[in-house]
Order: C-alpha cells, then structure tokens, then sequence
C-alpha cells in the first residue's frame, strides 16, 4: 500500500526555490555539452564495497566515450559527513550523490545545496520516490533478502523465525544493526511484528557478527567457511547462493536517492549521468523493482509487494531521536561495531 508520506512531502515545508530547469535536450546534446565541459563526473555512492558500482562506471564510460565517471563509494554515514564540510567551507568538489541516507535530501534541499532540475523521464518516477522540483528523486530500489548457501544446506530458507532453527546456530553471518541505518530499520520491522524474543533467540544461535550488508552474501558464496545463511542484509548472487523474501514480518525496501549539487563543478556532466541512470536503457536493463511507473508489463511492481512498503524508510529516517534510540539499544546487547571498514576489511 503506498503511504502518504513520501519523498516530495518531506520537503513541503520548506522555503521557495528557484524555478527548476526541466530537460528538453537530446541526450547527444547533453553528452556534448559534458564533453565540452571536461569530461569529468565525479559521483559518490553509497555502498560498502569499493567495487560495487563498476558497472555502472563501465556501461556510462562505454556509452559515452570521452567522459570519466570518478565514483567513490563508501557508506552513505561517512559520505553525507564529508559534503557537509564541503559545503559549510564553500568547496564543493562532488558533482552527484547517490546516498541510502534519505533524510539528509530534504535538509540539503532547504539549505539551498542541490540543484533543482528535472532530467529525462523525471514525470515517469512514481511521486513517493521525487521532489516536486527535481531537488532528488529516487533512481533504484534497494531491499534486503534472505540469503543462504544451497551448498550447505540442502533446505529452503526465507521467513526470519527460520534464522532460529537448530541446524543454523553457530552457522549465521549477520550486519550489524548498530552499525547501519538500514539494517537497523530491518532489525526494527522485525522485533515490532515478531518480539524482543525474537532478537534473545537468534543472539542465543550465536551468529557472527560483521560490518557492511554486503559482507554476508560475500562470506556465504565462499566454500571454505561454515557460514549457511544471512537474515535482512544485502541480496548477493552467486554459485550456489540463492536469495527469498521473508514472509511473516516486513522486508526493508527504499528508493535509493540521486541528486546534483548545485555548486557541481561539473554540471553537465552530472546531468549528462543523471539523465542516463534513469534513461530506458538503465532502467530497463533486467526485470526488477524499478522506481519509474511506465516499466515493461513483466517488471515487477515495489507497490504490489505484500510484505515491504517501499516508501516507511523516509519517515524512519527522518526520525533521528528514535534512530539513536535503536541504535543503542542494540549497542548494549552486541557491543559496539568491531573490525575495519567493509571497504578495508578484504571480507
């Protein structure tokens, strides 16, 4: 069901803005002007592996040769940190951000941080997921699953009271709730629907604990490991790894959130990606969730998922006090977040 609160309501509040520019060029000449530009973008992802976002640096370079995607990608927490001293200091040096931490747009926006501008197909973005002056919008659907190794476990896994089964204590790889706002929200949907008991059974499986929701799926397609399955954490595909949605209480999905900055030293040139993360041939690639309304009939539609309402992480998130709350309350059963960064830690 969608809610009314969405991404274009968060930012109703806030002051009147410059007239937003909608895009009525070709992409050809939107690829000119960036080459005329320099031919630079530099994107910051969020993410928890350095190599996550490759494809999409190659597929951008190879559909637009001459132009050099530098994409950073570290965990959105320490990105949003990073722009707000560039921005505080007047220097900004990031022309995108694609970032998990949704509640940063509509503060970024009210600021006067992003640029208004509406690329190519912005009208086909489901409303929950954009900014009604183009200050952000959703560009993908993010979600976490259910993910175990076939190989060591000839069964099927899926609903989260499955993570308490006596064959997997000591075999679960799991993120950090404490560690990760989106996991905390997943731990969170989990305990409101199943109970603290819930938690006091699956710690008692004595699972392992790691940094970066993309850890677990990594550990899992590895053979020589005892790890078996991962509860609400990144999907991973691989041999001998399949994924499932839960069923008896919600999974997490939000529309992870692109925008330019308005102070972009290269401008066309983050339009230029912008307009190509959202174009048909981006979005339409595979069949999958996608934030766009006018998808292929064989695309699956987020807002007819039973389980997950795609737009509740936004609110969740602009809820900062209780986020702490959470956070610490799992702080004080697991203990603070151990080991390096997921980008450092060559899990």
């Amino acid at each position: 069901m969608r809610s009314s609160i969405s991404l274009a309501v968060a930012a109703l509040a806030t002051a009147v803005f410059a007239t937003p520019s909608t895009e009525n060029r070709t992409i050809d000449e939107i690829y000119q002007a960036a080459l005329n530009e320099g031919g630079v973008v530099t994107l910051w992802h969020g993410g928890d592996e350095k190599n996550q976002q490759d494809g999409l640096k190659q597929a951008f370079e190879k559909r637009f040769p001459g132009i050099t995607l530098n994409v950073t990608v570290d965990l959105s927490k320490y990105h949003d940190g990073r722009l707000d001293e560039q921005l505080a200091n007047n220097d900004v040096q990031v022309d995108s951000i694609i970032l998990q931490t949704l509640h940063d747009y509509p503060r970024w926006k009210e600021e006067g941080a992003l640029l208004n501008y509406k690329p190519q197909n912005f009208e086909s973005i489901a409303s929950e997921f954009q900014d009604p002056d183009g200050a952000y919008y959703g560009y993908a659907i993010f979600g976490w699953t259910t993910t175990w190794n076939t190989a060591k476990y000839n069964g099927s896994l899926g609903d989260f009271a499955d993570a308490l089964l006596p064959e997997l204590k000591d075999k679960l790889i799991l993120t950090y709730p404490n560690d990760d706002d989106a996991v905390l929200y997943a731990f969170d949907l989990v305990i409101k629907k199943l109970g603290n008991e819930w938690f006091d059974a699956l710690v008692a499986q004595n699972p392992t604990w790691v940094r970066g929701s993309a850890t677990p799926g990594d550990q899992l397609a590895l053979a020589n490991n005892s790890y078996v399955a991962a509860f609400g954490t990144g999907g991973f595909s691989g041999p001998n790894v399949n994924t499932s949605l839960p069923t008896d209480a919600p999974f997490v999905t939000w529309p992870q959130t692109a925008a330019i900055l308005k102070d972009a030293p290269h401008p066309e040139g983050a339009k230029l990606l912008h307009n190509f993360i959202l174009s048909d041939e981006w979005q339409f690639a595979t069949p999958q969730w996608t934030v766009r309304t006018d998808a292929p009939a064989n695309f699956p539609d987020i807002f007819q998922e039973p389980n997950t309402n795609v737009t509740d992480f936004l609110p969740w998130m602009l809820d900062r006090p209780n986020v702490e709350r959470l956070r610490f309350w799992y702080e004080a059963r697991l203990g603070t977040a151990q080991g390096l960064s997921p980008l450092e830690d060559d899990l």
